[in-house]
């Protein structure tokens, strides 16, 4: 008597834990997600040709604007437990005598680029829009009786030494300007930073040759 054949049937392979643990993933993400809040003000970089990228944490950020105000910033670090931010505002605070509440660290935290005094700094963080927030920044104090961008970029690197710095300027910003900002982050010892430019390549022809 010959043997029964049992019919073959394809594996099968059920996708149902797969799709549910994508949703879960990309809830978690999205819980999680720390959104960039837009830039305090808009430069027009110039040109070049460097392809290096800037990091993305561990950063300080110089913008000099069209109109010569230099806004700093920096961010949170990589772990959202760092609070690099909420520290050198409280040390900033601590130098210039200024309390900050707890509600207004954690706002610090979630906010961008600013150029404005430290005796403004409650004022900026307690405006009500975006808006009014931007008409305070009239400018970081960088005189010789008042470098209080030295002092952001001292502290910033007090809590973590290997912040890097990149420095963003316009392409009409006035070159002095950039010198005396280049001359604060020498002073605090950062002889290499980052310059943020455009990318552009060049197309060579037969009339540059």
């Amino acid at each position: 008597m010959g043997k029964i054949k049992l019919a073959k049937k394809p594996p099968r392979i059920d996708m149902t834990p797969m799709v549910d643990l994508f949703f879960l993933l990309l809830i978690f993400f999205i819980l999680t997600a720390t959104f960039r809040p837009q830039e305090a003000v808009s430069v027009d970089t110039p040109s070049s040709n460097s392809n290096t990228p800037t990091p993305d944490a561990h950063l300080i950020t110089l913008t000099i604007a069209k109109d010569n105000r230099v806004f700093f910033n920096l961010d949170n670090g990589t772990d959202s437990a760092e609070h690099l931010r909420a520290k050198v505002l409280q040390a900033m605070g601590a130098q210039y005598s200024i309390r900050f509440t707890p509600a207004e660290i954690k706002r610090f935290e979630a906010l961008n680029s600013f150029s404005l005094p430290i005796t403004k700094m409650k004022d900026w963080l307690n405006a009500k829009d975006t808006k009014e927030r931007d008409e305070m920044n009239t400018g970081l104090p960088m005189d010789s009786t008042d470098n209080q961008l030295l002092y952001w970029v001292r502290l910033a690197r007090q809590y973590y030494p290997e912040f890097q710095v990149a420095l963003k300027g316009d392409r009409d910003a006035d070159f002095k300007e950039v010198k005396k900002v280049i001359d604060i982050l020498q002073d605090n010892n950062v002889n290499k930073f980052d310059l943020t430019t455009n990318l552009e390549s060049d197309k060579v022809t037969l009339e540059n040759l």
